[in-house]
């Protein structure tokens, strides 16, 4: 009913008289209640058809849990949409320090080129690939111990089995394509200290029975270079540097097990002078009118992913998708709304042509703007504080007071200039005045403590005011991201070279607020 939410404003004064409507408006107007999204599982199953993912590799605890959950959540999604496309290469856009594409790397063997316009971001990111080559020599020594204490740990505790289930066990087929799942799985932890990640590799299943498990562990020595060999295919190749130091001295080797070394060694500096790596970071500013092709000399066909792209640069990657007849397929999660450009806002102060909102006709032709504070109210995360992860009320008041202070001493209304984190590293509000008009180059020697004392008392009785003004606008924010992703789902419904797009929620809300990913492929005639 068109009226349901009629008066949750007054007709006259347009001020809120509801709040319970408001808060079931917002609700109703929200993505998970529209029911315009994909379920996650269901465009798993339909690209994967009988095909199941594989599992075994994990995010380790150098990478912290709100990263974790979305590079694994994502990487899984991306490799079953380039699987379904027939695809190895994968540009991710906005790649910060490269965890997503290391891992989109070494777990699912894509070739990742990440690109990311802070040179920082970029070396820190070929620094987790020098920690990871630094430690693999000590990966596998101490993964020898580890394997054969958890095999001893296995045969204390397997029970008697019976012959004929052993054989059909030990009859199954070590799948290289996905050699990381199979009947017993062992778990190498705490191998690489600060390379992010975790291997999981399988074990020979054992083709002894009961009587004959000690045969197995006197073994075991021989038989693991070859599942040591196995683990190096998950990994890039110059992640591996097989040399003479780093070779097992586990006794005396057949000539065929040393051939097989030399030749796995032979191989590895071979890839590695033509090759060197499955994952290339670089930096570079991507826009709309970006040419991959002057970035990426190799490019052939791929897909594109961002995670977490900042402002405008969500919109830029889903127009570089339907321009670019190479890239295939795209999935991108955005974040930031705050800082994207809009066409009908201060139009006159920014005279581009390409604007990160609105980007579908529809919206275009209806002149829509959301402006910067509703855009800020979008970036706030209502399913945290559901869960009693307040907002900084004390934070946002000494915010709001300090601006009162810079319009009515400075008379200052408008600067480039940012505060930033300057709540957290002050001791008192005098001090977090002082520092912030040091960061918005403001002369605060006049201006007393005792005047900075008097704007904090004077406005100190507001605060619950502004807590409930912050939460209506918590409330609100899933309404404006609908806004948001919607016209870009829209924009790619316009377009005619795509077979499907959708939305998908990927991540928990509460560990990652910016939970929904933009999907698109392209059609079969574009391929």
């Amino acid at each position: 009913d068109d009226d349901t939410f009629s008066n949750v404003f007054c007709e006259n004064s347009k001020k809120l008289i509801n709040v319970h409507l408001f808060a079931l408006a917002a609700k109703y107007y929200s993505l998970s209640n529209l029911g315009v999204c994909t379920p996650l599982e269901d465009i798993l199953e339909a690209l994967r058809g009988d095909h199941q993912g594989t599992t075994g590799i994990k995010t380790d605890e150098f990478m912290n849990n709100k990263k974790s959950h979305e590079v694994q959540v994502m990487s899984e999604l991306v490799d079953s949409i380039a699987n379904y496309c027939g695809i190895k290469q994968v540009i991710d856009i906005g790649s910060g320090k490269g965890y997503l594409s290391s891992f989109l790397s070494m777990r699912y063997n894509l070739k990742v080129y990440g690109i990311d316009s802070s040179n920082t971001n970029t070396n820190g990111a070929h620094e987790r690939n020098r920690k990871l080559k630094k430690h693999w020599k000590a990966y596998q020594s101490r993964g020898r111990a580890n394997l054969k204490s958890q095999r001893l740990e296995k045969a204390n505790d397997r029970p008697v089995e019976s012959e004929i289930k052993c054989k059909a066990i030990s009859e199954k087929p070590l799948n290289n394509d996905s050699s990381l799942q199979s009947q017993d799985q062992v778990t190498i932890q705490d191998l690489v200290p600060s390379c992010g990640f975790t291997e999981v590799a399988t074990s020979e299943t054992s083709k002894q029975t009961e009587v004959d498990l000690v045969t197995q562990t006197q073994s075991d020595e021989s038989k693991l270079s070859e599942e040591v060999l196995a683990i190096l295919n998950v990994l890039p190749a110059d992640a591996v540097e097989v040399s003479s130091s780093s070779q097992c001295s586990c006794g005396e080797l057949c000539e065929e097990e040393r051939a097989q070394r030399k030749m796995a060694s032979l191989k590895a500096k071979a890839t590695k002078s033509s090759e060197s790596n499955l994952y290339f970071p670089l930096t570079s500013c991507i826009t709309a009118e970006t040419e991959l092709s002057d970035i990426i000399t190799d490019l052939e066909d791929c897909m594109m992913v961002g995670l977490h792209t900042c402002g405008d640069l969500a919109a830029n990657t889903l127009r570089i998708f339907t321009a670019k007849p190479e890239i295939k397929a795209v999935c991108s999660v955005g974040c930031c709304y705050h800082l994207l450009s809009e066409q009908f806002e201060n139009q006159e102060d920014c005279p581009q042509e390409v604007w990160g909102f609105p980007m579908c006709q529809y919206l275009k032709d209806k002149g829509w703007c959301c402006g910067r504070n509703a855009r800020m109210s979008a970036c706030l995360a209502l399913e945290r504080v559901a869960v009693g992860q307040m907002l900084p009320t004390e934070s946002l008041f000494y915010r709001a007071v300090l601006q009162v202070i810079i319009e009515e001493i400075y008379g200052v209304t408008k600067s480039d200039r940012h505060v930033g984190k300057t709540f957290s590293k002050s001791s008192s509000f005098i001090d977090y005045v002082r520092k912030s008009l040091k960061k918005l180059e403001l002369d605060d020697s006049k201006l007393p403590d005792s005047c900075i004392m008097d704007y904090h008392e004077k406005y100190k009785h507001r605060m619950n005011e502004l807590e409930a003004f912050n939460m209506l606008k918590v409330v609100l924010a899933p309404c404006i991201e609908v806004l948001i992703l919607l016209d870009r789902l829209c924009y790619l419904k316009e377009q005619d070279n795509i077979a499907w797009s959708g939305l998908v929620k990927l991540f928990d809300p509460v560990k990652s607020p910016r939970c929904y990913a933009v999907i698109a492929l392209k059609k079969q005639s574009c391929f």
